[in-house]
C-alpha cells in the first residue's frame, strides 16, 4: 500500500499558549471561589488549580522546545488531518501524521521493539491498544484532563490509553440490492448465517482491523469461547470479502459492491449524510451489540515525549473532539464537555444501548483468539483477507 505521509505548516504560536492556558483553568477547583465557601479556605481552593496551570505550562514549553511530532492515526483520514492541524496551529509545533488500520500500527510498533518512529497513537479500537500495552510498546501517563471522562470504562486502569469516542457496532445494508433480489434484511448475528446471504457480507481482516478484533471479542463473549469461534466459522461461508481496514466495508456498501457490511454504524451515517447514498440502512442487532472504545496513546521510548504528552492533553479537550463530526466522524463523545453530535441519535443510535463489554479478557486474550480463529478457518479464506 502506497502510505501517505502529510505535513502540516506551523502555526499560530502565541494563540496557542492563550488557548490552552484557558482550557488549563477550566476545571472544578478553578470554580471553587464562586462557591459559597468561607473567603479564608479560597486561596486553598485556587491552590491546585494554580499547580495544574503551572504543570500544564511547563508542559507546553517543553513540547515546543522538541518542535515536533509524529502521529500514527487510525481514525478516518479527515479527522486525523484536521486533529493535527489544529495542533500545530494551537502550539506551533510540526506534525507529520499517517494514516493506517489499527493492525498495522500494531505490527509496526512491535517491529521496531522499543525504538519507535511514531509518537503517539490516535483513533481506532481499543483491542489493539491493549495488546501493544502488554507487550510493553506503549507509555503510561496520568493525563490532567483525563478528569473529564464521563466513566472510568473509557481509559485504562493504568494510564496506557485514553478514549476518545465510543462507536456501535452493527450491519449496513443496501437496500436496494435486497429489494431487488427479494431479500429481506438481517435483524440480528444469527441471521447472517443464513446461505441467502452468501457472497453478500462483507468483514474487516482479523489481522489487520481492530474492528474485526472487536468482532472477535464481541462472538465470543456473547456466545462462550468455541461457540463464538464456530460462529465466525460459519459467517466465512457467506463472506465475500475482509477489507484492509474496518470502514472498508461501509465504503462500499452505497454503490452496491457490498450488500451487508459488519463495522461501526457512524462509518453508515457518514456514506448517508456525507456521501448522499439514501439507499444504506443501519440495523443494530436485536439480541445486542458491543462498542468501541476509540483511543490515544504515547508509544514507549518515543522521540518526542513531551509533545506526545501534550497531544494526550488535547486528545481530550473539545478543541480536538469535536472536529470528528465537522469531518465527517460521528462517534459518540467519551468526554463531559464536549458536544454530542446529534446526528448519531437522530439515525436511532444510543450509546448506553450496549452489552457489557469485558475489556480485561479482550487485552489478555486477543492475540490467542485471532490465532484461533485463522486456524479454525484454514487456507480457505486467506485469498478474501486484504492487506493493502
Amino acid at each position: 500500500m502506497k502510505k501517505k505521509i502529510a505535513l502540516v505548516l506551523a502555526g499560530l504560536m502565541t494563540l496557542g499558549v492563550v488557548g490552552c492556558g484557558n482550557a488549563a483553568t477550566e476545571t472544578p477547583a478553578a470554580e471553587a471561589p464562586a462557591a459559597e465557601a468561607p473567603a479564608a479556605e479560597a486561596p486553598a481552593a485556587e491552590a491546585p488549580a494554580a499547580e495544574e496551570a503551572s504543570g500544564m505550562d511547563a508542559l507546553i514549553e517543553a513540547a515546543k522546545a522538541e518542535g515536533e511530532l509524529i502521529v500514527y492515526g487510525s481514525c478516518e483520514e479527515e479527522y486525523l488531518a484536521a486533529a493535527c492541524e489544529h495542533f500545530e496551529e494551537l502550539y506551533g509545533i510540526k506534525v507529520q501524521y499517517q494514516r493506517l488500520s489499527t493492525g498495522e500500527v500494531q505490527s509496526k510498533i512491535e517491529e521496531e521493539n522499543g525504538n519507535p518512529s511514531g509518537d503517539v497513537w490516535f483513533g481506532g479500537t481499543t483491542d489493539p491498544y491493549n495488546v501493544a500495552a502488554g507487550e510493553g510498546l506503549l507509555e503510561a501517563y496520568e493525563a490532567q484532563n483525563a478528569s473529564h471522562l464521563i466513566d472510568a470504562t473509557y481509559r485504562d486502569k493504568d494510564g496506557y490509553w485514553y478514549g476518545i469516542y465510543k462507536g456501535i457496532l452493527g450491519f449496513m445494508v443496501n437496500t436496494d440490492e435486497l429489494d431487488r433480489m427479494g431479500i429481506e434484511q438481517p435483524a440480528d448475528w444469527k441471521d447472517l448465517l443464513d446461505p441467502k446471504y452468501q457472497g453478500l457480507i462483507w468483514l474487516s481482516n482479523y489481522n489487520t482491523a481492530g474492528t474485526a478484533k472487536l468482532v472477535i471479542n464481541t462472538m465470543i463473549q456473547k456466545y462462550g469461547h468455541d461457540e463464538g469461534i464456530q460462529y465466525l466459522v460459519d459467517l466465512d461461508k457467506n463472506i465475500e470479502v475482509y477489507t484492509k481496514s474496518g470502514s472498508g466495508p461501509s465504503k462500499n456498501v452505497g454503490t452496491g459492491e457490498c450488500v451487508v457490511g459488519i463495522g461501526f454504524l457512524h462509518d453508515g451515517i457518514t456514506q448517508i449524510v456525507d456521501n448522499g447514498y439514501g439507499n444504506v440502512g443501519l440495523i443494530i442487532p436485536s439480541t445486542g451489540t458491543s462498542f468501541e472504545v476509540g483511543a490515544t496513546a504515547i508509544f514507549k521510548g518515543c522521540a518526542h515525549p513531551n509533545a506526545a504528552k501534550l497531544w494526550i492533553e488535547y486528545a481530550l479537550t473539545p478543541d480536538c473532539v469535536e472536529l470528528a463530526a465537522q469531518n465527517g466522524s460521528y462517534q459518540f463523545l467519551v468526554i463531559d464537555n464536549a458536544k454530542q453530535p446529534e446526528i448519531a441519535t437522530q439515525f436511532g443510535l444510543d450509546p448506553n444501548n450496549v452489552m457489557k463489554y469485558d475489556f480485561e479478557d479482550a487485552k489478555a486474550n486477543t492475540a490467542t483468539y485471532i490465532e484461533e480463529v485463522m486456524t479454525a478457518l484454514g487456507s480457505a479464506a486467506d485469498d478474501r483477507f486484504q492487506t493493502e
